[in-house]
Formats: C-alpha cells, structure tokens, sequence
C-alpha cells in the first residue's frame, strides 16, 4: 500500500499517496491546476506548462512532479494565473482558432480553460498561420490551423494504440504536426483509436459527427472547466 503524504497547496493541507502526479493529487484534493497536455493513461510531458506552479519557491510543471512529504506549493496565486493566461493567449495568437465555427466548440480545453482564467481576447499579435487542413481519412479530418502541438494524440498513438501514426516536423513556431505516410488515409489510424479522440481542440476531428451535440447541451455549456474538481472543494 502507498505511503500517504502531507503536503500544503496555497497553504491548505492536503494528502496523498507518495509518487503521486500533483495535477491528480491536487485535484483529490479539490484544487484543480489547468493543464492541457496531460492526458489520462499515457506518461506526463510538461509540454504546454500552463500546470507551471512553485513548489518550496520554484517553478516546476504540475503533471510532471510527483508528490512528497513536507512540500509548499503554490498552485493558484495571481502571478501563476497572469502567467498561465498569458500562455492560453499566445496559444490562440499563433494559431487560427475560429471559435463560433469550430466542431469543437463548448468541449474544446483550449477555449474553456480561456474562459476560466477570464481572456477574452489575446493581448498578443495574431500571427494567422498558414497551416493545411488533410481530410482524406475516410473517417478523420485534421485541421492544422488549430493544433498546439501539446503532442498528445503523439503519446495516445504511441502509449495506447502502439502506432507511430504522430510525430512533429519542423522547430519554434514552424514545428507542424506530421503523420508517418504521404496522407492520413494511408496511416494506420482508426476511428476508434485513443490518437483520434486525445485532441483538446479542434485539431483532430471525426466526420459525420460534427455539431451533433446542440449549444446548451456541450461539455462546458453549463459548467466550467474544473468544475468537478471545484466541488470537491465545496463538499469539504
């Protein structure tokens, strides 16, 4: 059985099994960090750094530390917070997120996560990309314009599926995301792969699906991101 440590988020004491990753074990805790390359089933990468908070005075990416005893952390404070919407708000910036027309609007982790840390718009300069759109899976279609390249259908494809369908080509703010044949049909992804549905955004999207769910009626129509863990917090 794991050992249970003692551990303080924004001075509140809180326990957890040794080893554990601090987005999780904050999270039992009621304490939600954001993060949005982090994904359930597959190893932490650090990759988008918006789950950045202090541990004992320095910086250190959330998914990617495992919790021990005596630990002071700072998860939710206003520097953290400037920081992180900063992110979010370059993230939009250097991409073509066209919110109203999106598939994956009210579900999209990108857009949520925006509205928890309050943007409304980003005090950074559009870069407006020029970036593909390849539709010539049968069933999936991927638009380039909003990839952020968190590289999680990456890790999906290769830690769940056991494909190496995903990878990155290229560095900074030219890094594409990339697929091991001429197109995407000529891949071995399938519809029913965990690559298909670890996508965040708008990036990876499944034909004859889209807007199936009614506005009122999606992930975060009525509740914000971190809501669950929110409650957590109340019921204590």
């Amino acid at each position: 059985m794991a050992k249970i440590v003692s551990f303080t988020i924004d001075g509140k004491r809180c326990e957890a099994a040794a080893g554990t990753h601090l987005v999780a074990a904050a999270a039992e805790n009621g304490v939600f960090i954001p993060t949005l390359c982090n994904y359930p089933g597959i190893p932490p990468k650090g990759a988008c750094r918006i789950c950045t908070v202090k541990i004992n005075g320095r910086l250190a990416t959330a998914c990617t530390t495992k919790v021990l005893g005596e630990m002071e952390i700072q998860a939710i404070t206003p520097e953290l917070e400037e920081f992180r919407a900063h992110v979010v708000e370059i993230l939009f910036a250097e991409g073509n997120h066209l919110c109203p027309s999106c598939e994956k609007s009210g579900s999209c982790e990108l857009q949520a996560t925006a509205y928890r840390l309050g943007i409304a718009s980003s005090r950074h300069t559009y870069q407006f990309p020029v970036r593909g759109v390849e539709a010539s899976h049968k069933d999936i279609y991927l638009d380039g314009n909003r990839c952020i390249r968190c590289g999680r259908c990456v890790r999906a494809a290769q830690e769940l599926d056991g494909k190496a369908v995903f990878g990155f080509l290229g560095r900074g703010h030219l890094t594409r995301l990339s697929w091991n044949a001429d197109t995407l049909s000529a891949t071995e992804l399938k519809l029913l792969d965990k690559a298909s549905s670890a996508c965040p955004v708008g990036c990876i999207i499944k034909k004859r699906v889209g807007f199936a769910v009614p506005v009122g009626a999606r992930l975060y129509d009525h509740q914000p991101i971190g809501a669950d863990v929110d409650a957590k917090r109340a019921a204590k």
